[in-house]
Parts: structure tokens; C-alpha cells; sequence
């Protein structure tokens, strides 16, 4: 059935489809890609590893630290959100394609 869809879609629905698939990987791979280094700015809760930012006291003061840190969390949630979101739309695009 997908191979009946593409035979029979217009060039500018093949065009547009392409199009759109191919923007959307590269907004899935560059959020995936600010998620990762996002996860490693953020303070670790073991002893064990820690972040790229790895530090227990920040030099203006005791919450700034905590407040960077609820930011960094908020925009992990963020950012995976939007990497399900995308994955789950290119996936069903294509299926309804092919």
C-alpha cells in the first residue's frame, strides 16, 4: 500500500513530504543532541561521577546554584518532551506514507 501512495502522490506532495521529513529529523537530532549536553552540565546525586560542572558551592551564593540547577532540569523535560513529540509524529507520518 505505502509503494501505491508514492507512486500515486503529486511531485510537489513528494516534495513536500520529503521536505518535511528531513526538517524534522534535523530538529529531532539537534534536540537530542542539547539534551545530552544538557544532562552533563547538570550536578550528579551520587558521590560517584560527576557533571562537567561539578561543584557544591557556587561562589554568589547558596541558591544560585539550586536555581541553575531547577533550570537545567525544567529544559531536560523540556527538550525530551519535544524529542517524544517528534519521534512519535515522524513515525506516524511515515507509516501513514509507506
Amino acid at each position: 500500500m505505502g509503494a501505491y501512495l508514492l507512486v500515486n502522490m503529486s511531485d510537489t506532495m513528494f516534495t513536500l513530504w520529503l521536505v518535511l521529513s528531513v526538517i524534522c529529523l534535523v530538529v529531532l537530532f539537534l534536540t537530542a543532541l542539547f539534551t545530552i549536553i544538557i544532562v552533563l552540565f547538570q550536578k550528579s546525586n551520587s558521590d560517584g561521577i560527576q557533571g562537567i560542572t561539578a561543584s557544591s558551592e557556587t561562589f554568589f551564593g547558596k541558591h544560585k546554584g539550586k536555581s541553575i540547577e531547577s533550570r537545567l532540569k525544567k529544559w531536560t523535560w523540556v527538550c525530551l518532551g519535544v524529542l517524544a513529540f517528534l519521534a512519535i509524529a515522524l513515525y506516524i507520518v511515515n507509516i501513514l506514507v509507506s
